[in-house]
């Protein structure tokens, strides 16, 4: 059938047609889930995140969406219909962060590209990144991220991927630094391997309020790469 079928825009999982770009129905649906008890709101809140190729930005799912996704997912028998509101409150909070994040990365590129946009992402929550691994490792297995996002950026034309790990801080749960949002360009080119180096550099002059000795930065970048996260 047309559902199970796949192309390059979208792919069939089961009766609903997804959407490669973020993994969600491309007609989402709002309608209350089997089994559920009350309605939840279905009210959407557009982000500051701009869509590539749209002019517009990405918009949020609503309660409902979000409960419907964990229904779809299997992952639904945590929550109830009353937590929606405030999950999805945390999700939509920890994306703004993260594109503030990225929006520091994207300040190395600036010359060449003023605004970047979001073009896709994906979720890959058991999928580890090396870095979550090390961590992991140096931690003494304390550390687990509890998901992984790969971003893909606009950036003039070009696309290129960042990778993010999420952790909670349960010592610090209802406060704003309860999430450790880890943001870098992923490892795929030269390019971002030194992307890489320089934030570290950037981030070392900052902590100790010098300048950068090579470039001769502000320290403006670093102090930004380092802010404590707001997601409460």
């Amino acid at each position: 059938s047309s559902s199970s079928s796949s192309s390059s825009a979208t792919r069939g999982y089961g009766d609903v047609v997804i959407d490669p770009r973020n993994n969600m129905p491309t007609n989402p649906r709002q309608h209350m889930a089997p089994g559920q008890r009350r309605p939840i709101s279905t009210q959407r809140q557009s982000s500051t995140i701009p869509k590539s190729g749209t002019g517009s930005t990405w918009v949020y799912p609503s309660p409902q969406m979000f409960y419907n996704s964990l229904v779809r997912k299997g992952k639904a028998d945590d929550c109830t219909e009353d937590d929606m509101a405030s999950v999805v409150a945390v999700h939509n909070g920890m994306n703004e962060d993260t594109w503030r994040r990225v929006l520091t990365w994207e300040r190395l590129h600036k010359d060449e590209c003023a605004n970047p946009m979001l073009l896709r992402f994906r979720g890959r929550p058991d999928e580890w990144s090396p870095l979550a691994y090390a961590r992991f490792l140096s931690s003494g297995g304390k550390d687990k991220p509890f998901d992984r996002h790969d971003w893909w950026i606009d950036r003039n034309g070009r696309q290129v991927r960042y990778v993010i790990d999420y952790y909670f801080d349960e010592s610090k749960a209802g406060t704003p630094g309860q999430f450790d949002l880890v943001v870098r360009p992923a490892a795929d080119s030269a390019e971002s391997v030194l992307d890489r180096v320089k934030m570290t550099v950037y981030v070392g002059c900052a902590l100790v309020g010098i300048p950068c000795p090579i470039t001769g930065n502000n320290s403006e970048i670093g102090s930004e790469a380092r802010a404590p996260n707001t997601t409460e």
